[in-house]
């Protein structure tokens, strides 16, 4: 059946209007970041940075230990991204070659975690790390993100595992490949797009996670760059320009991250998403 203009025209306008609506705000914050402070306080909208400024970018990243910050969210992200990667690529295997009691609970106890809200769990966390006396330290952090990401790296890479005909592994190792060998040469890199999703999903996880961050580490050399950006007070106020400068500098490894791996991600999860 043919579509009429108007019916051609309605869902293109429709994502037109969702696009603006979801990246205006992006905008403004990258456009408030370059604008001077009389600008921003001004009762008149300056919709676009006419006399665009660095200052606010400058006074951003000379505030106390910034650099320690992006280190320690560097540190976390990776990590936590990592781990998770090893153990979940490794365990979706077992759960997509390997049949044994308690297979499907094991499954349906990963998909209840990934749907947990973790924000009710943070008063029992603060109580575990603090009874551990490893408060203002980076390793409880990056152990918690890793459980985080884990539920979820877990059950998409399944599915990649899933998809991959049995008869490939069986080959390599008719051809003098033991089983983890066959698993390291033939299906981990055909694995790539889903490895890349979980990754990007789990960066950003790790990256902007906040509530965790704020109570476990209350130390200036222990804390992460979403507490940092919340830190622009004056005596007169919020700083609203070093704010928006500090969230366009947060924003900014996650954008570029997602422009290079935007192709494989969106396959990966939809793939992941239909397979096994």
């Amino acid at each position: 059946m043919k579509r009429s203009p108007l019916g051609r025209i309605w869902p293109n306008l429709t994502a037109v209007v969702l696009f603006l609506l979801f990246t205006f705000p992006v905008y403004w914050m990258f456009a408030t970041a370059f604008k001077p402070t009389g600008d921003i306080i001004s009762e008149d909208p300056v919709w676009f940075p006419t006399d665009a400024t660095f200052e606010h970018f400058r006074t951003a990243m000379a505030a106390d230990h910034f650099w320690t910050m992006v280190g320690n969210s560097i540190t976390v992200t990776v990590c936590a991204v990592v781990f998770s990667l090893i153990i979940g690529v490794t365990a979706a295997f077992a759960l997509a070659r390997m049949r044994f009691k308690g297979r499907r609970g094991f499954i349906i106890g990963f998909m209840l975690a990934q749907m947990a809200p973790w924000e009710v769990m943070v008063i029992a966390i603060y109580i575990i790390v603090r009874d551990a006396d490893m408060l203002n330290s980076l390793i409880p952090l990056t152990l918690f993100y890793m459980v985080m990401i884990l539920p979820f790296t877990l059950l998409t890479l399944r599915g990649f595992v899933a998809a991959v005909p049995k008869e490939l592994e069986e080959s390599a190792m008719v051809d003098g490949c033991t089983r983890m060998q066959a698993f390291r040469r033939v299906i981990l890199p055909l694995l790539a797009p889903g490895l890349m999703a979980t990754s990007l999903f789990g960066f950003i996880t790790a990256w902007n996670e906040f509530p965790l961050a704020l109570v476990l580490n209350k130390e200036a050399d222990a804390k992460t760059l979403p507490i940092w950006v919340s830190s622009f007070q004056t005596a007169f106020g919020d700083d609203w320009g070093a704010t928006m400068a500090a969230a366009s500098l947060f924003a900014i490894p996650i954008l570029i991250l997602f422009v290079f791996l935007q192709r494989r991600a969106v396959s990966g999860l939809t793939d992941g998403a239909v397979k096994g």
